[in-house]
């Protein structure tokens, strides 16, 4: 069985590592598994994708499609364009994607297109913003693949409502956290962990590329003005997404306390989540690492498509308001904050989950 594996952006990176890992532990011990990587270039800078490639020792890509950016409607053109080309030239049994990216749902376009087996890992989860173009990937990906891996229970019934059929659906835990466990012992202070004066829990960190935080300079502003203003004596150490820096560039803010960075590599960037007091994020991915490592975490959104964060985990809805992100804030440096759990399966083991049953349903037939 042949596995063409798709990564496009940053958050896929994380997500295919422990898969990779398991197919080739699988291959050694005897059974017919293979696969193809393929990236489609949806980032290509190399602090937002190649040092992730060096640092989870993801083998270079059998392809690269250098899609590159462009509006939605550019990008995603061109991915199915070149990944089409790609799956012509090189056959595949099954085509894999994860998350909810562009290039997630325009190759699994493509592949079904083309009557190839596709699955989808990180299936079923939901935010119910159709202003995200990432839940508009989920539910287009959901509605079209053959087999769905997700991540909770909770996604297992968003499937469910979307007329999925159960014995397509496997609850196996969350891949992020496969990686995240086993890269703990490897993390690595920042090269400016010193001259900024970092120590453990004494900084925030703050990381918003959602357009509906970082595209409008008034509301970004607002933002940046309240943590500002509430989070006193702590540092806030800001890793800077290229999409926010075209508007950060614009406004006024407090260079003294709001400390930006580069994008940092996974090992750097774990060093500095584990570390901090806390972390204030429009990201989801973030918070999955956030609960868990038991972090207090603030999410810049009116909704999650991660809700066992919020109900199990250590995150927490600001939504759009200044006054609750400010009484959030506060319950953190008053030391007030709740107590969280890790969410069922959330393990180290979701990606042998995933490999086995490739193994089994395709190679055994069971």
């Amino acid at each position: 069985m042949k596995i063409t594996i798709v990564a496009g952006a940053r958050p896929n990176f994380m997500k295919i590592a422990p898969i990779i890992k398991e197919i080739k532990q699988a291959k050694s011990n005897g059974s017919e598994i293979e696969f193809r990587l393929v990236h489609t270039g949806q980032h290509y800078d190399k602090k937002m994708s190649g040092d992730f490639f060096d640092q989870l020792g993801i083998p270079n890509p059998d392809a690269n499609l250098e899609c590159g950016s462009g509006t939605q409607g550019e990008q995603t053109a061109s991915i199915i364009k070149n990944f089409e080309k790609e799956l012509l030239q090189n056959k595949t049994d099954m085509v894999l994607v994860v998350g909810d990216v562009t290039s997630t749902m325009a190759c699994a376009i493509t592949s079904k297109k083309l009557n190839i087996e596709t699955v989808h890992v990180e299936a079923g989860i939901r935010s119910g913003d159709m202003e995200m173009p990432e839940e508009i990937n989920r539910i287009v990906t959901d509605s079209i693949c053959d087999r769905y891996f997700t991540t909770s229970l909770e996604a297992n019934k968003n499937l469910l409502l979307q007329n999925i059929k159960l014995n397509k659906i496997h609850f196996v835990g969350n891949t992020m956290i496969d990686t995240l466990i086993q890269n703990i012992p490897k993390i690595k202070k920042p090269v400016f962990w010193d001259s900024m004066n970092l120590k453990q829990k004494n900084y925030f960190i703050l990381t918003l590329h959602r357009p509906s935080n970082a595209d409008d300079p008034k509301k970004l502003n607002k933002i940046l003005k309240t943590i500002e203003n509430s989070c006193k004596n702590y540092h806030i150490v800001f890793p800077v997404h290229p999409r926010t820096s075209k508007v950060l560039n614009s406004i006024d803010y407090n260079r003294n306390i709001i400390k930006t960075i580069e994008p940092q590599a996974y090992h750097e960037f774990i060093y500095l989540i584990k570390n901090a007091k806390s972390i204030i994020t429009d990201s989801g991915g973030i918070t999955e690492e956030a609960t868990y490592l038991n972090i207090p975490c603030i999410t810049l959104r009116n909704t999650t498509e991660r809700p066992e964060t919020v109900n199990i985990g250590t995150n927490e809805l600001a939504g759009e308001d200044p006054l609750k992100l400010e009484s959030l804030i506060g319950k953190i440096t008053n030391n007030e904050w709740k107590k969280g759990k890790i969410p069922e399966r959330w393990d180290g083991k979701t990606s042998k989950r995933i490999v086995d049953i490739l193994i089994r349903t395709y190679l055994r037939g069971n």
